[in-house]
């Protein structure tokens, strides 16, 4: 157990390395391609997925339908307060010198997947022109857990879409692949040669977020909303390790201060 608490304490720590980066961002990008896959099948719509979001505002303000206009914009905000919320839950814990920097923006993802599991098919009911409420909450977490891969990897980690990851891959693909037969490719600088630890891990988070996406799709299937309960378990289980740290030193405090 205490093995696993140490794990788990460099995976979700304020002391961050690049290799317990990787690790935590494999995970949120399992959790990403699963509800970003298993949401679609429960509202009909990649969540997530801001390029189309903007793509079909364009397209909606060219053919005059402004109510989709609206909606578009709603669900850009909605994706844009997620973002802000876990920036500011991460600044008020670095702040504070907690142990649960992280930790805190992982248990909210958490509680607002629980959320929508247990409250789901009552929030599909409440449909607006614009946009259900199930739409607006998977959209707004997706943003919170987006912010936090990329604050907790310094932009290095983006989990909940795939286009920049792809692309990366297919550059260093095409950098293995380079045939260098030229006068200057004797010379080392000249060589073109893939990053094969980025490659291994491009590959990697690509796979976890297919794998990610074949369970939430098969998981809604079964469970319908309560699939994203497993999920947000999953989350809790790494969040409440940091936060316990936290209650640990802040009663050793008080019974300090008691004690004077």
């Amino acid at each position: 157990m205490g093995l696993m608490f140490s794990f788990i304490r460099q995976l979700v720590g304020r002391q961050r390395s690049r290799l317990f980066n990787q690790r935590l961002g494999f995970i949120l990008t399992f959790i990403a391609g699963a509800v970003n896959a298993g949401g679609f099948i429960a509202v009909n719509r990649y969540t997530s997925h801001m390029t189309g979001v903007v793509s079909r505002i364009a397209d909606d303000l060219v053919t005059g339908a402004w109510l989709l206009v609206m909606g578009g914009f709603l669900l850009l905000l909605v994706f844009i307060l997620g973002s802000i919320t876990a920036t500011i839950l991460i600044h008020w814990a670095r702040r504070q010198k907690m142990a649960s920097e992280y930790a805190l923006c992982l248990l909210f993802e958490a509680c607002l997947l629980l959320i929508f599991g247990v409250l789901g098919g009552f929030l599909a009911m409440h449909t607006t022109v614009l946009f259900s409420a199930t739409v607006g909450l998977l959209s707004y977490t997706a943003g919170v857990q987006n912010a936090l891969g990329t604050k907790i990897s310094k932009a290095e980690i983006r989990t909940t879409h795939m286009t920049g990851i792809v692309t990366d891959l297919g550059i260093e693909l095409g950098r293995a692949i380079y045939w260098n037969r030229s006068k200057n490719s004797r010379q080392p600088n000249q060589q073109i040669q893939a990053d094969t630890a980025k490659l291994l891990f491009l590959s990697r988070s690509l796979s976890s977020f297919i794998l990610g996406g074949i369970t939430g799709a098969w998981m809604f299937q079964i469970m319908s909303y309560k699939a994203t309960i497993p999920l947000a378990m999953i989350l809790s289980c790494l969040a409440l390790v940091p936060i316990y740290d936290d209650w640990r030193i802040k009663q050793r405090l008080n019974q300090r201060s008691t004690k004077k």
